[in-house]
């Protein structure tokens, strides 16, 4: 009978944490941000709220804690799932006719500052923030750790931006192959920073080798699955529930070795191959997992309420935020500008590469997840990745305002 209330008290926890989520889209809506802004804010307070409001005793009895071990299982599943998607686009996006020096600029310049910026956040992490907010993690690990939070750019949410957007030009497409450049080194610095927290360099080593390992399996399934894409055409369904599967031991097996289970979504990203028949196969596997990935971000906050954050770092909220927009806006603008652009064109390069969004929280759930972030580092990194996602479109619709504006008049 124990068993049957759990399974009832779980879906009705997913059914909440759906309607959540459903909440913070059309929130997001009505206030004109990327709905998936929306979504995340409203989820990642879910946690929070209820402990405000409840109390200890009424929040454990609604995230009891073997259903919320649960819940992290299916979160980080679904994320798993989802971030096929994302990788398999990344995948398929050549830079085609976008080469040259001014996408390379760019990805210099939206890389390289925010790396500097993010050693200027860990300088005051490490000497001036209270002990609370440092923590205990290696020096090191914890530099590394920054400076990829500064550094990051969400893809897919920059792709729903510009789906939206047709007035952006050449911005749109430099924008973009640039931030899908920017994530290799900055996913590799991570799996440093990792490594060294797990295990000094012996981990980083184990980290290496088995991205490499993993590099290798991913290029002969890549063979495989390429000769495969007419089953997979005939029988999409049934391709899909193998290669979620297979995603999902590949995570498992990642995880195992004591790097996230998310390298294992990008292994598997990687080895399927381009063309219809598998696009439709990981949108029918990607979509599941976007169905689930609120629940991540849910559980996250969560485990936020219970660490507790005992004092809240105003300064390293405000220093992140500036140092964040500073690095991310006058890094696109300085590289798109080295690179030959015009004013205009850079601006809005400079912005749209400041969108931090999912890609962002991913990063921080798994820095704060390895002990690498307080819960104070991570509100502050939060907020910063929320506030600069959300300011993408009236940033954007103020350029377009003074351009026009400007075209007026030179008319007159």
């Amino acid at each position: 009978m124990s068993t049957v209330l759990s399974a009832l008290h779980l879906g009705a926890l997913l059914a909440a944490f759906f309607a959540v989520a459903a909440l913070g889209r059309v929130l997001a809506r009505a206030v004109r941000m990327p709905t998936v802004i929306g979504e995340i804010a409203v989820s990642v307070l879910l946690g929070p709220v209820l402990l405000a409001a409840f109390g200890k005793g009424v929040f454990t009895a609604i995230l009891p804690a073997d259903l919320t071990g649960v819940l992290k299982q299916i979160g980080e599943a679904g994320l798993v799932l989802f971030l096929i998607g994302v990788v398999h686009h990344l995948d398929r996006g050549g830079t085609g006719g976008w080469r040259g020096k001014a996408l390379g600029r760019i990805t210099v310049g939206a890389f390289v500052l925010p790396l500097l910026t993010g050693l200027v956040f860990a300088g005051w992490v490490l000497w001036f923030a209270p002990p609370d907010v440092r923590g205990t993690a290696p020096p090191v690990a914890l530099v590394l750790m920054l400076a990829v939070a500064m550094s990051v750019t969400a893809v897919p949410v920059l792709a729903r931006i510009l789906e939206e957007r047709s007035d952006l030009g050449r911005a749109s497409g430099l924008s973009m192959m640039a931030s899908v450049l920017i994530d290799t080194p900055a996913w590799l610095l991570l799996t440093v920073a990792l490594g060294l927290a797990a295990g000094g360099l012996g981990g980083v080593w184990l980290a290496f080798a088995t991205i490499g390992a993993g590099a290798v399996i991913a290029w002969f399934g890549h063979r495989a699955l390429g000769s495969a894409s007419e089953f997979a055409s005939g029988r999409p369904r049934t391709t899909a529930l193998v290669l979620a599967a297979v995603a999902l031991g590949a995570g498992a097996a990642v995880h195992s070795l004591g790097l996230t289970a998310i390298f294992g979504a990008f292994l598997v990203g990687v080895m399927v191959p381009r063309g219809e028949a598998w696009s439709r196969v990981v949108a029918l596997v990607s979509g599941v997992g976007r169905a689930f990935v609120p629940v991540f971000f849910v559980v996250a906050g969560a485990t936020l309420s219970t660490s507790g954050v005992s004092a809240f770092p105003w300064i390293g909220v405000v220093l992140a935020l500036v140092l964040g927009v500073a690095g991310k806006v006058g890094g696109g603008y300085a590289g798109a500008r080295w690179g030959g652009e015009d004013q205009v064109t850079s601006l809005r390069v400079g912005v749209l590469v400041n969108t931090r969004g999912l890609t962002e929280i991913v990063v921080l759930q798994i820095g704060f997840t390895a002990g690498l972030l307080t819960p104070g580092l991570f509100v502050a990194l939060l907020v910063m990745a929320l506030v600069t996602t959300a300011l993408t479109g009236p940033l954007l619709d103020v350029l377009t305002r003074r351009v026009g504006a400007a075209r007026e008049e030179v008319s007159l």
